[in-house]
């Protein structure tokens, strides 16, 4: 579930981020929530919806994956560092 974070996450982070800045994770914390016995769905999302894309820092993403009864078995909030392109 982690591999599904990380994916979920830097896809959501690409399509977000400004094509004049760069992104790379930092961390990574998780919680697993409940023994995922189904197919899986992750589902990620910025932590702040107005960041301010003149800075460089840290950028957190929430992801959170379900089972197919739509029972949330896992989180995890990603660091993403942001900074402009050189």
């Amino acid at each position: 579930m982690c591999n599904m974070a990380e994916l979920a996450g830097g896809t959501m982070t690409e399509v977000t981020v400004p094509a004049t800045h760069r992104w790379i994770p930092k961390g990574m914390t998780v919680e697993y929530l409940k023994k995922a016995e189904t197919d899986l769905i992750a589902i990620a999302s910025p932590v702040e919806q107005n960041y301010d894309w003149d800075k460089a820092g840290e950028y957190l993403v929430n992801v959170d994956v379900f089972d197919k009864a739509n029972e949330k078995v896992f989180h995890a909030k990603i660091t993403m560092w942001i900074s402009k392109k050189k």
